[in-house]
């Protein structure tokens, strides 16, 4: 489980603005960047994944340290988040509790194993529960739980693609996926030392996505939530939600009734605008909205055929020119977007064998 960039990723971010002003190099650069008093950046790597990598926050409390997030637990990721901490002063022995956004893999299994090694507390949003479930309970699943997803996307081929990708993959290490410490459940203040950060579920890239806001010191830890370069996948959870876009959209808009706050994102550089950043999704997912209902037509169609008319990346690729799980990503993303035009009015649903079939409703 992780974010992928195909899918959702903005057009027209120029790559100077991957530079991020704590270090005044490329976002992945490696280091502890101290982004404020009292808080470094650690960006640890992703191979195989388009993200690269993922940026850990440290901060500092007379206690120890409390971390945002904790990367993916492969081998490189630990030992350059030893390194990095080790060159500010500092040691696993240190480490006191992990604040987790969400469950995808590359924030959440690191601070796992970690958290079981060292006997410190990870805290999870509540309502990332039913993913664990799964997880931990895979032996009982017949297949990829995506794939009645993609089915239902009208992307059955894609669907058996995936299958074939599975029967090639080692069985998951299951010590990666332990159940948290402490559930996360609703808004709350979270005390770090002197500070007091603001935990606010922010459901929409997965159900149980939290941020975290330091008012005082005029800072979000926005996980994948608020991406200064691109959007987070939106679609892609086990078990699948009825209305994931709209619940993005919705927890955007709780944000943008926060103060304006530096982004401090999962992926990319440290941004100066969480209201200016939100305003540019909500733009961008009216318009891919606009761009879905008008592919539509007068047609009955599945998700898949209206994701093979969209452009994908900020370089609009076509969507046969995209990978198969690409391909799958863009495929659950379009349903996403047509589902919530549903629930606005503006199309209706059928579901059958062949996948959900939507068409526009007259004005």
């Amino acid at each position: 489980m992780t974010t992928h960039s195909a899918p959702g990723r903005d057009p027209g971010v120029s790559t100077a603005y991957a530079v991020s002003p704590d270090s005044g190099e490329h976002w992945t650069a490696e280091g502890a960047w101290r982004v404020a008093d009292g808080i470094f950046r650690i960006p640890l790597p992703l191979p195989m994944d388009g993200l690269r990598a993922i940026n850990v926050y440290v901060i500092e409390t007379d206690d120890g340290l409390t971390l945002v997030d904790g990367g993916w637990a492969i081998p490189v990721a630990r030992e350059l988040l030893e390194r990095c901490l080790k060159d500010v002063g500092y040691g696993f022995g240190d480490l006191r509790r992990f604040l987790v956004t969400h469950v995808h893999r590359d924030h959440f299994t690191m601070a796992t194993v970690l958290g079981q090694e060292l006997g410190i507390d990870v805290a999870l949003g509540a309502d990332e529960k039913p993913a664990l479930d799964l997880l931990n309970n895979i032996e009982d699943l017949t297949r990829n739980p995506f794939v009645d997803v993609l089915v239902s996307a009208g992307a059955r081929e894609v669907a058996e693609q995936w299958v074939r990708m599975d029967d090639h993959r080692e069985p998951p290490d299951m010590s990666i996926w332990a159940y948290p410490g402490t559930w996360l459940e609703g808004d709350h203040e979270i005390p770090v030392g002197h500070r007091t950060l603001d935990a606010v579920h922010t459901p929409g890239h997965t159900p149980g996505h939290f941020v975290f806001a330091d008012r005082a010191a005029g800072l979000l830890f926005a996980g994948d939530h608020v991406l200064p370069t691109i959007t987070p996948s939106i679609g892609f959870t086990m078990p699948a939600t009825e209305q994931p876009l709209g619940d993005f959209m919705a927890s955007l808009t709780k944000v943008r009734g926060l103060p304006d706050l530096t982004i401090l994102p999962a992926h990319g550089p440290v941004a100066p605008s969480s209201h200016a950043r939100v305003d540019e999704l909500l733009e961008h997912h009216e318009r891919r909205l606009a761009e879905s209902l008008a592919l539509m037509g007068a047609a009955t169609v599945t998700a898949h055929d209206v994701a093979q008319g969209l452009g994908w990346t900020r370089h609009e690729t076509p969507f046969g020119e995209l990978d198969v799980f690409s391909q799958g990503m863009a495929a659950m993303e379009t349903k996403a977007h047509l589902e919530l035009l549903v629930a606005r009015g503006q199309a209706a649903r059928e579901e059958t064998p062949e996948g959900v079939l939507f068409r526009a409703q007259e004005a």
